[in-house]
């Protein structure tokens, strides 16, 4: 990614992060749309509702990963071997304790949280169940998410996605032999999700022990190596303190969508569901930018560090704005395939749709400039940045306008106010940040 035309290098490298990214997301699809079809629209509501309180759990542990992917995009971009080498079981290791964590919080309040969450007697005990089985599996998610991030920082993009294609079609198909042959329910598709991670975890882990190059792992050399461990916490703290703050403040709508009740969080879930797959293909370029952004840094080819800043940009604006037009667009048809018994559902998930997922391509250039700010190894700018225009912003609207007005557009409209405040303060701080590098390498 330091050599070469720009457009077709970013252009490669993120059409399988954006295929893997929605992989990702048909995990958790197939289980609201298994659950819709032949459960009903409450257990639509019961998966729904986990969501932003299982991000928020679960957050934290993969910004970290932005720790470790930007350290060894820089230090593949230097050619250091023994860095590259170091950070890689670092990476690993750390993803072994987050799971370990995650796994025994997960299990044990689960119930805790989805009742300080406001979730509804009715689909509480079902959201639990999900959560529980969910939490069960864990290591496996975080094992993928790490070593799929390493991989694809030095350049391999198409191993972790050709590895999640095989888990996702194991996916659907437990999904519905859980749920229609042994009668599951909402638990049939959370072993299901299990399960899959497992698979894609061992693929990504047995594909990074076959190679032969510095990235190679080894099983008995996983340990935390301090020196690496140092630089992964400067850029993956930030990044995993905005995205706790970033679920916060989307529990904190969860609960305020809670308050409309169950029909409404049904067809809300089922439109976040799709939305889900919009920001992907947007966020895809931030991981591109962060990336590139890194190596280049690595390489000290900073012109080009700007060069592709702008064409993630213009990459987002091109696919972004007409894929946010279809996909509202097609709103009722694809709310559809998730609820079959609830009309009103619907409709409620299209006021969410008009004003989050029309203007999601403001979401995406925010997210371009985030990781291009981390790329250089900014990441508490780009947290601040993000604190103050996202989760500020959503905090004091909730507790103000949405307290005053209490209506769905109220609450949704948050969402791309806080976005273009955002992305100002982003691209301003990018401008002045790379000024710096500018200048540091003239002298």
């Amino acid at each position: 990614m330091s050599e070469g035309p720009l457009l077709p290098a970013i252009i490669t490298y993120t059409i399988p992060i954006i295929l893997t990214s929605i992989l990702q997301l048909l995990f958790n699809a197939a289980d609201l749309v298994v659950v819709g079809r032949f459960c009903g629209s409450s257990s639509v509501a019961a998966v729904g509702a986990t969501g932003s309180l299982t991000n928020l759990l679960v957050n934290f542990f993969i910004g970290l990963s932005v720790g470790s992917s930007v350290t060894i995009a820089q230090a593949y971009g230097a050619r250091d071997n023994e860095a590259q080498h170091r950070t890689l079981h670092t990476a690993v290791a750390i993803s072994l304790l987050a799971g370990s964590v995650l796994t025994v919080v997960g299990v044990l309040f689960s119930e805790t949280f989805l009742t300080l969450m406001g979730t509804p007697e009715d689909v509480l005990p079902k959201s639990a169940i999900y959560m529980k089985i969910y939490f069960g599996g864990i290591i496996f998610n975080m094992l993928y998410n790490y070593c799929a991030s390493i991989m694809r920082a030095v350049g391999d993009t198409v191993r972790p996605l050709m590895f999640l294609s095989l888990a996702g079609v194991i996916n659907v198909i437990l999904n519905i032999v859980f749920v229609t042959v042994f009668h599951m329910d909402v638990a049939g598709v959370a072993l299901a999700t299990t399960i899959s991670q497992a698979v894609s975890a061992t693929l990504v882990i047995a594909s990074l022990m076959h190679r032969t190059d510095a990235c190679r792992l080894y099983l008995k050399e996983i340990r935390i190596y301090v020196d690496q461990l140092k630089k992964i916490l400067v850029i993956g703290l930030p990044a995993g303190v905005q995205s706790i703050l970033f679920s916060v403040s989307n529990v904190i709508i969860q609960s305020s969508i809670n308050s409309f009740g169950d029909i409404f969080m049904s067809g809300s879930a089922a439109a976040s569901s799709i939305e889900g797959f919009v920001y992907v293909t947007l966020n895809a370029f931030m991981q591109t930018s962060v990336n590139f952004t890194g190596q280049n840094y690595g390489a000290k080819k900073y012109k080009r560090i700007k060069q592709g800043y702008y064409m993630c940009l213009l990459c987002v604006l091109a696919i972004g704005i007409p894929v946010c037009i279809a996909v509202r667009l097609l709103g009722p048809n694809l709310l559809s395939i998730y609820i079959t018994d609830s009309a009103e559902a619907i409709q409620y998930g299209l006021v969410r749709m008009n004003y989050i997922c029309l203007p999601y391509v403001l979401c995406g250039l925010m997210e371009v400039a985030t990781g291009a700010i981390r790329g250089v190894g900014k990441s508490f700018i780009a947290m601040v940045m993000s604190i103050i225009g996202v989760v500020g912003i959503r905090i004091v609207w909730i507790y103000t306008v949405f307290a005053a007005h209490h209506t769905p557009e109220a609450l949704f409209v948050s969402y791309p106010i806080s976005w273009v405040g955002t992305f100002i303060c982003q691209y301003i701080a990018f401008m002045i940040i790379y000024k710096k590098i500018k200048k540091e390498e003239n002298l």
